[in-house]
C-alpha cells in the first residue's frame, strides 16, 4: 500500500466498517490516534490491515476487549498472544461441546412421539436431573 493518508470515509469504504465503528475502535485503543488535516481524521494505509485484523479476531470469537488485550500482548513479547489464543480455543471447545449436547437434545425432542414434551418420560427425566443440579450433559446422558 502507498503512503497515502485515508479519510475515515475512505477507510470505511475499503474495510466495509461504519465510520462510527472506526471511531469506537479508536476510542477503545484498538487503533492508534490519528493525525488530523483540517480537523478530519487521516489514517495511514496500514490502518486497512489493522481493521482487517480486528474484524478477523471478532469473526473467530474474540470480544473487542479480548481483541484489545491480544493486540496489546504483541508488544509485551512475541509469544504472549499465544496464551490468549489457547484460552480462546478452550473456550470455543466448551461452546462446541454445549452446542453439540443441545443439538442432540433437540433432535431427540423432534423425534419424540409425544405431542407435549411434558408427557414424555425421557424429557421429564432430563428436567428432573437438571433441577437436581446436573448439567445438561449429565442430565441428557442419564
Amino acid at each position: 500500500m502507498s503512503d497515502q493518508l485515508l479519510t475515515i470515509g475512505e477507510l470505511a469504504q475499503r474495510t466495509g466498517v461504519a465510520t462510527s465503528a472506526l471511531r469506537y475502535y479508536e476510542q477503545l485503543g484498538l487503533m492508534p490516534p490519528t493525525s488530523r488535516i483540517s480537523g478530519q481524521r487521516r489514517y495511514g494505509a496500514s490502518a486497512v490491515e489493522l481493521v482487517g485484523m480486528i474484524l478477523f479476531l471478532r469473526d473467530i470469537g474474540f470480544s473487542l476487549g479480548e481483541v484489545s488485550a491480544l493486540m496489546a500482548s504483541r508488544s509485551e513479547s512475541p509469544d504472549a498472544w499465544r496464551e490468549l489464543a489457547r484460552h480462546k480455543v478452550a473456550e470455543l471447545d466448551e461452546q462446541i461441546s454445549r452446542a453439540h449436547v443441545a443439538r442432540v437434545a433437540l433432535q431427540h425432542a423432534l423425534r419424540c412421539k409425544h405431542e407435549d414434551l411434558l408427557d414424555c418420560p425421557n424429557f421429564v427425566g432430563v428436567l428432573g436431573a437438571r433441577l437436581a443440579g446436573r448439567s445438561l450433559e449429565q442430565a441428557h446422558a442419564h
